[in-house]
């Protein structure tokens, strides 16, 4: 399967903004313009593995989310929009016990649904146990064969996609930079990363462990982690955050998710404002796409009585 075949846009990159004093250029890569659903790294992540499916005759995916996740969002919608049957294992037993009340709050596994992805609720424990052979045996003999795709999508051919996200004109920028979750997006930035340029992963998670992971898939040393915008761990935020994203979104036109541009962008400005980043660099930032999780976003934020996303 060829890119063409996923009649998917083009992503480009944007200026955001041009910071006089230091004379530093900020762009976007605007990969979230690919395609609503199965957008970004997402796209990335799924096209090698929806072709090995392919070519090995499999008609079913499975793969593993939380309740919020946007690979399962976009395994299901690819799963519609290329004939394989889907299904996803959700963290949380407890979610599945009144189905229609959690659909109801959660727009993300409502979507899933509606593109005929199947559900299957586990608790938290036996969820840490997804790479288990006697855990995958068991989805076997309740689903019959399928094609595993990992836990947001990383392995080898998800790597592969995402070396496709730079582009030859991408090597006049000093500095590339990538939110991370899995470690496999920046993992495929750094492989076609040129020795000069360097990247720089913003977490969204606490812990030291990504470093491990980004070195299982790249062998090259010109990157860092940034780990000082996580706001407390996967999908935390509070009112500052979103006040910058919804400014971000007036002055730029351009929407962010509060789970990981939103905080990567966070970084990057104040790393500007705060002198890290050399006189005259030109800096570019991956948009790794994600918007489908900002209207579950503002449920939670609703219960707690914080600033709503704009929508």
């Amino acid at each position: 399967m060829q890119e063409a075949d996923l009649n998917l846009n083009s992503s480009k990159n944007q200026l955001v903004a041009h910071f006089e004093a230091a004379n530093i250029s900020l762009y976007l890569k605007r990969e979230d313009l690919i395609d609503p659903f199965i957008s970004g790294n997402k796209f990335r992540k799924l096209k090698y593995n929806l072709e090995e499916a392919l070519n090995g005759k499999f008609k079913t995916l499975l793969t593993f989310g939380g309740a919020y996740s946007n690979h399962i969002a976009a395994t299901a919608a690819a799963g519609e929009r290329f004939g394989f049957k889907t299904i996803g294992v959700i963290r949380g037993e407890e979610l599945g016990e009144d189905l229609d009340k959690t659909l109801q709050l959660n727009a993300t596994l409502k979507y899933a649904i509606s593109c005929g992805m199947q559900l299957e609720f586990v608790s938290r424990e036996a969820y840490r146990n997804k790479a288990n052979l006697k855990f995958i045996e068991d989805l076997k003999s309740k689903y019959g064969e399928f094609y595993l795709i990992p836990e947001g999508g990383t392995n080898k051919l998800a790597i592969r996609g995402c070396e496709e996200i730079l582009q030859k004109e991408d090597k006049e920028f000093d500095f590339i930079c990538c939110c991370v979750g899995t470690g496999g997006t920046i993992s495929g930035i750094i492989n076609s990363s040129t020795p000069e340029q360097k990247v720089l992963g913003f977490p969204a998670l606490k812990g030291n462990w990504l470093a491990s992971e980004i070195k299982e898939y790249s062998n090259k040393e010109n990157w860092k982690l940034i780990t000082a915008y996580h706001f407390g761990g996967y999908a935390k935020t509070d009112s500052t955050l979103i006040s910058f994203i919804n400014n971000f979104r007036k002055e730029y036109h351009i929407p962010l998710d509060p789970v990981y541009t939103g905080k990567m962008l966070y970084g990057i400005f104040d790393m500007i404002q705060s002198s890290t980043f050399p006189q005259n660099s030109r800096i570019l930032a991956v948009h790794t796409g994600g918007l489908q999780g900002i209207e579950g976003m503002n449920k939670m934020l609703s219960k707690k009585n914080l600033p709503l996303l704009d929508v």
